[in-house]
């Protein structure tokens, strides 16, 4: 049976994500959470949550799901699956149990959802982990991820915070993803950049995250929703810091310039702008690449912050995977505003 799943999207994957700034103004009022044995709560934003269980291991918890940002069923079974397993990859642990999330419209013939959950399926066998049950609901849009379950020992959990002063940032995916997406749903991609969103969005970040743990990393994120300037403005204002990001650096799959100039961009980059508006400071930036910076990322790369002399090994264990990483910023002495974009 042939499906445009997107047709059945008003948004599509990890731009459908809930505005920054309305999710703070609900998070700040709730009570913060005081446990002794939790490492990583919600205070910082980071990826997932991290609970000690012994000396020896903690557990990584985290959860994402959403709607449809290609046609293929399977292919989206499989991009889905890849996003949820990158909160693991992004806090230096490995995923160990998933359990599906799905929301499927009963207009949809159910061999869609088998092809959805056998592309989850395939890409958490090789991720190792075991999916182990899920709940499912009927839901006018489809619907579909993890929660997943990691471990790792408790000394060695990277965060989103601890970014220092002198060191470099390196991302290991390049961005445009929500803005080719945006083209596809709009019958507008070529062929080349419809397989590179793919490539992009289908590569778990297991294989950068391996690598990385080799080497002294004082911080660690995963960009996906609020985009390269969002996840770098929760690294750098709880880091104390303000990072500085070079505009000749910055990683983009080709197209993405093209259809940003074109007005081809999703509705969850202008949440993006909206929440850091005052918090960075652009300097002879092209539209275009102002656009690329607030992309939504759906399945996006590692952000990590390192020495240039860890950065210098480590990219040249990184540029042997496929996709290639970049050195994109440097991390500065506290300004005025968190994030310079020169």
């Amino acid at each position: 049976m042939e499906i445009k799943l997107t047709e059945y999207a008003r948004k599509c994957g990890c731009g459908a994500k809930l505005s920054s700034k309305k999710l703070s103004e609900v998070l700040e009022k709730l009570p913060k959470v005081h446990n002794e044995n939790l490492i990583v709560g919600m205070e910082t934003s980071d990826d997932a949550g991290v609970y000690k269980l012994n000396d020896q291991m903690a557990i990584i918890q985290t959860v994402d799901f959403f709607t449809p940002i290609v046609d293929d069923p399977y292919t989206f079974g499989v991009i889905a699956a890849t996003n949820a397993l990158s909160d693991v990859y992004a806090m230096g642990g490995d995923p160990v149990t998933a359990l599906n999330i799905v929301c499927f419209p009963n207009r949809i013939d159910l061999s869609v959802l088998g092809e959805i959950l056998r592309g989850g399926l395939d890409k958490a066998k090789e991720a190792g982990a075991i999916i182990v049950g899920g709940h499912t609901i009927e839901d006018e849009e489809p619907k579909y991820g993890m929660a997943v379950t990691g471990i790792i020992s408790p000394d060695k959990v990277l965060k989103n915070y601890g970014a220092r002063v002198g060191e470099v940032l390196i991302l290991t995916k390049p961005l445009g993803v929500g803005i080719v997406s945006t083209a596809v749903k709009g019958g507008k991609a070529s062929d080349h950049s419809k397989e590179a969103v793919i490539k992009s969005m289908t590569t778990l970040n297991k294989y950068s995250s391996e690598i990385i743990r080799k080497y002294n990393i004082s911080a660690c994120t995963d960009v996906t929703g609020f985009g390269l300037m969002g996840h770098s403005y929760e690294m750098a204002s709880s880091s104390g810091v303000t990072i500085e990001l070079h505009k000749e650096k910055i990683p983009f799959i080709k197209e993405a310039e093209e259809y940003s100039n074109q007005g081809l961009v999703p509705g969850g980059m202008f949440n993006n702008m909206e929440y850091l508006e005052g918090k960075y400071e652009f300097t002879d930036i092209p539209e275009y690449l102002r656009n690329i910076v607030f992309d939504p990322q759906t399945s996006g790369g590692l952000l990590v912050s390192c020495s240039s002399e860890d950065a210098e090994k480590m990219l040249e264990e990184l540029n042997k995977l496929e996709i290639k990483s970049h050195i994109i910023g440097t991390v500065i002495e506290k300004q005025e505003k968190s994030i310079l974009f020169r």
